[in-house]
């Protein structure tokens, strides 16, 4: 038996990167999956989007591993979008367990009195008020199992102190901290989990880019990936430039599994030490 065998998981952000991971480790261990991406660009992102060919390359992978798979485009800033998603899973798929509300941006880099001010407000709508949706959408079915249930909320370690030039994620993400535990409270009744997970640099597309090589290599005027790894080691306690997509995904299987059946309000960083550096 896996560890979350017979559950269904609700991953937003699933197309690629973490999410694709998340899907990916949490069928590995039995769970049925409800996925869905914007698999769109916008604009203050300086990396290529998802696509809807990337959504369906995760479908493949989840589907190699005989697991079945409820996945569509959808936009973390539109509640219908993501309630229609979540009920059409649920139908096919009979029930909801896990929620992985993990789709976010990185956004353009600015001093706060420079992000423009629908940059602010697009950030606040993914990376906090698209985990307020998920949860919003998915709560009633988890509820109305009857068997209690684990979401885990992707922050950062941006959720527990401060970068400069990234202001408006380091607001959003730390607002998913409080949002954790308002929901962690409220749920506890019904045995239904909440508790949130903060990566550190993570090697996925949102940080393999130049913009955010620029960032942390200011001084280069085209970096590289080399010349970013050095920087970015310089976060970390242990020596590691960053951590793969699959450390936060056994970090979210943990908290979906019932090895962690009382853990929650938890704020658990996956970050090589990063918080207390």
């Amino acid at each position: 038996m896996g560890r979350v065998e017979g559950k269904v998981a609700f991953i937003t952000g699933a197309a690629r990167g973490q999410g694709r991971s998340h899907a990916i480790r949490l069928a590995q261990e039995g769970a049925d999956i409800i996925a869905i991406d914007l698999c769109e660009g916008l604009p203050e992102n300086n990396y290529p989007p998802a696509t809807e060919e990337d959504l369906a390359e995760t479908v493949r992978q989840v589907e190699a591993l005989d697991r079945r798979i409820v996945a569509r485009k959808a936009d973390v800033r539109d509640f219908d979008q993501v309630k229609s998603a979540v009920d059409a899973g649920v139908a096919e798929l009979g029930r909801l367990d896990i929620v992985s509300a993990n789709a976010g941006i990185a956004g353009s880099f600015n001093r706060a009195e420079d992000i423009p001010d629908d940059e602010w407000v697009n950030m606040q709508e993914i990376n906090l008020s698209g985990v307020w949706r998920t949860c919003k959408a998915a709560i009633p079915h988890i509820r109305a199992g009857g068997r209690g249930g684990s979401m885990i909320l992707t922050s950062s370690d941006a959720g527990l102190f401060a970068f400069p030039n990234i202001a408006h994620y380091v607001a959003a993400k730390h607002g998913v901290v409080g949002l954790m535990r308002t929901l962690a409270l409220e749920l506890a009744p019904d045995m239904i989990r909440v508790n949130s997970v903060h990566p550190t640099v993570v090697d996925t597309p949102m940080v393999n880019n130049e913009a955010t090589f620029k960032l942390f290599r200011p001084d280069i005027e085209h970096p590289t990936a080399d010349d970013f790894k050095e920087a970015a080691q310089g976060i970390n306690a242990l020596p590691i430039p960053w951590v793969d997509a699959v450390d936060i995904s056994n970090a979210v299987l943990w908290l979906a599994s019932d090895e962690a059946r009382y853990v929650t309000g938890v704020a658990l960083p996956v970050d090589a030490g990063a918080n207390v550096k």
